[in-house]
C-alpha cells in the first residue's frame, strides 16, 4: 500500500522558514515525480513544485521561485520543501503528491501542476504564516 505522510507545518511569522518532508512507502524509490501542492481555503489546490528522480528536475510556481526549493534523500525515502522568506499569502495545508513511474519528460514541464496526474496524495499540513 502506498502512503504520503507529510510533516513539518506550523505557524511562522513572515520571513520566517519551514521545511517540509513528506515520507513514502510502498513504492520502489528509484522512478517518481513527487509534487508539493497547497490550499488555501476558498481557493484552488495549487502547485507549488515538483520533482522528477528520473533526471533531478525541479520544478516551481513563480510564486515561490527563489524562496522554496525541493530536494529528495532516496536513501530516506523522502521528499523535502524548503520554504523560506514565508509570506502570509503562503497560507495554505500543504500536499504531497506522488507519480509512481517516470513522468512524460518532453510535457512534463508544463503538466506537473495537474493534480490528475498523480496517483497518490498524502493527508496534508497545514503552514500558517502570521504578519
Amino acid at each position: 500500500e502506498v502512503q504520503l505522510v507529510e510533516s513539518g507545518g506550523g505557524l511562522v511569522q513572515t520571513g520566517g522558514s519551514l521545511r517540509l518532508s513528506c515520507a513514502a512507502s510502498g513504492f520502489t524509490f528509484d522512478a517518481y515525480a513527487i509534487g508539493w501542492f497547497r490550499q488555501a481555503p476558498g481557493k484552488e489546490r495549487e502547485g507549488v513544485s515538483c520533482i522528477s528522480s528520473s533526471d533531478g528536475s525541479t520544478y516551481y510556481a513563480d510564486s515561490v521561485k527563489g524562496r522554496f526549493t525541493i530536494s529528495s534523500d532516496n536513501a530516506k525515502n523522502t521528499v523535502y520543501l524548503q520554504m523560506n522568506s514565508l509570506k502570509p499569502g503562503d497560507t495554505a495545508v500543504y500536499y504531497c503528491a506522488a507519480r509512481v513511474g517516470t513522468p512524460p519528460l518532453a510535457t512534463w514541464e508544463g503538466a506537473w501542476r495537474g493534480r490528475y496526474e498523480y496517483d497518490y496524495w498524502g493527508q496534508g499540513t497545514q503552514v500558517t504564516v502570521s504578519s
